[in-house]
C-alpha cells in the first residue's frame, strides 16, 4: 500500500501532493502559483489574454519565487469563429440594452474597435522557449508538432476534457495527464468536441467515466473544495484534484477584494451562462447575470462579449458594486474559508489524512477506504 499522496501523477510531476491549483485565467497571480508549488502541490498560472512578452515576464517572476514545478495554462482556441465576422452593427445591438447599466455606473459608452486576438501559437512559443515545467491547456488540442516539441524538451503536458470522448482524444495525442472538468467547476471548462451546452456532466459522474476510458493519471476538477471532495475524487479513480474557487478567496490570488468578500460570505448561488464572455461558464448569480440574460440581449461571440461586458464590471468594481461584477465561482464556493494558501493546503492535507490515511495505487485494484457515507 502507498500513502494517499503517492501515485503516478505525483511521480510524473515530481510533487509531494496530488493537488493542482486551478489556473484561474485572468485571476491568476505569480505569488499564489509559487505558494502552492512551494507547499508541494502544482501551482498554475492562467495565461489567458497575455501577450508573449507578458508571459515571459510572468514565468520569470514565478521562477524567482519557487524552484519547484509549476504549470502555465493556455487556451488553444482563443476566439469563436463568428468573432472574425462580427462587426460594428452587432456591437451596437449588444451594447444598446446595456446602456442603462453604464449610465447607472456613470461611465461613457464604449466605442467599437476591431478585435485583434492574441495568437495561441505566439503564446505557446514562449512556454516552449522558456521550457516551463508543465504546460496545461483547455479548449482543444495543440498541433502535434507542439506536443512533440514539449516531449523533446521534457515539458509535462496536461489537457482538459469535459467528456470521456474528449479524454480519449487527448490520450491519443500522448498527453501525460487529463483533467476531468465537471459542470460544478467555476469559470470556463473548455469543451472542444461538442458544444459546451451538450457537454455538461457532473464531476463525480465524469471522473469514473474518464478513468475507465484512458490509462493515464486523471485529475478531477469541479466542486472540490475540501478534504471530503479530495477523498471522493480519489475513490472514483482520479489520481489528483484541481481546485480553483477554493484559492480565489486567498488574498494572494488575482481576485478583487469584493470578489473575495462575496465568496467568504457563504451561501453563494452560482449559474452557468454565456452572457459574461460569449462562452458557457459558471459564475456567481447576481444582478449582472440576470440583466445580461434578459430577453432581447444579444450575446456576442467570444471574446467580443467578454470585452464588452468588461466595461461594466470594471466600473462596478471601482464603484464598490459587486452585484454588477462578473465573479467566477464553482458550486462549492459556499464552503470557502479565509486563509493564506499555505494554511489552507496544510489543513486540506490533514483533513484528507484523517479520512483515509492510505490509498492503493491503480495497480492495486482498489482505491483504498471509501469516504464515510
Amino acid at each position: 500500500m502507498t500513502a494517499w499522496n503517492r501515485n503516478r501523477l505525483t511521480e510524473k510531476l515530481e510533487i509531494e501532493y496530488p493537488i493542482v491549483q486551478g489556473p484561474l485565467g485572468g485571476l491568476a497571480s505569480q505569488r499564489l502559483t509559487a505558494a502552492v508549488s512551494n507547499f508541494g502541490g502544482l501551482g498554475s498560472f492562467g495565461g489567458l489574454g497575455l501577450a508573449p512578452e507578458e508571459l515571459k515576464d510572468v514565468i520569470a517572476e514565478i521562477r524567482s519565487f519557487t524552484s519547484k514545478p509549476f504549470a502555465v495554462n493556455l487556451w488553444v482556441s482563443v476566439e469563436d469563429e463568428a468573432a472574425r465576422s462580427s462587426g460594428e452593427d452587432a456591437f451596437a445591438r449588444s451594447l444598446a440594452p446595456l446602456q442603462p447599466l453604464l449610465k447607472e455606473l456613470g461611465v461613457p459608452s464604449p466605442t467599437y474597435k476591431a478585435h485583434v486576438p492574441v495568437r495561441f501559437e505566439d503564446q505557446v512559443r514562449v512556454l516552449l522557449d522558456e521550457k516551463v515545467p508543465v504546460f496545461s491547456f483547455i479548449f482543444g488540442i495543440p498541433p502535434r508538432e507542439i506536443l512533440d516539441e514539449c516531449r523533446a524538451k521534457k515539458i509535462i503536458v496536461i489537457g482538459a476534457a469535459t467528456t470521456a470522448d474528449e479524454a480519449r482524444a487527448l490520450a491519443d495525442t500522448g498527453v501525460d495527464a487529463v483533467v476531468a472538468s465537471g459542470a460544478e467547476a467555476g469559470g470556463h471548462r473548455g469543451s472542444f468536441l461538442r458544444p459546451a451546452q451538450q457537454s455538461v456532466t457532473g464531476t463525480f459522474s465524469l471522473v469514473p467515466q474518464v478513468a475507465d476510458a484512458i490509462d493515464l493519471p486523471v485529475i478531477a476538477a469541479g466542486g472540490i473544495a475540501d478534504g471530503r471532495g479530495v477523498v471522493a475524487a480519489l475513490s472514483l479513480g482520479a489520481e489528483g484534484v484541481q481546485m480553483g474557487t477554493a484559492f480565489l478567496s486567498c488574498e494572494e490570488s488575482g481576485s478583487s477584494r469584493l470578489h473575495r468578500e462575496t465568496l467568504l460570505k457563504g451561501a453563494v448561488q452560482t449559474g452557468m451562462t454565456a452572457a459574461f464572455t460569449g462562452r458557457l461558464a459558471r459564475g456567481i448569480r447576481n444582478r449582472l447575470m440576470d440583466e445580461l440574460e434578459r430577453p432581447g440581449v444579444e450575446v456576442l461571440p467570444y471574446p467580443l462579449q467578454r470585452l464588452l461586458v468588461r466595461n461594466i464590471t470594471a466600473a462596478a468594481e471601482a464603484a464598490g458594486r459587486p452585484e454588477l461584477m462578473q465573479m467566477w465561482a464553482g458550486q462549492s464556493a459556499g464552503i470557502s474559508t479565509p486563509a493564506d494558501p499555505t494554511t489552507f493546503l496544510k489543513s486540506l492535507v490533514e483533513e484528507v489524512a484523517e479520512i483515509v490515511p492510505e490509498v492503493t495505487d491503480r495497480a492495486g485494484n482498489r482505491r483504498g477506504s471509501r469516504p464515510p457515507v
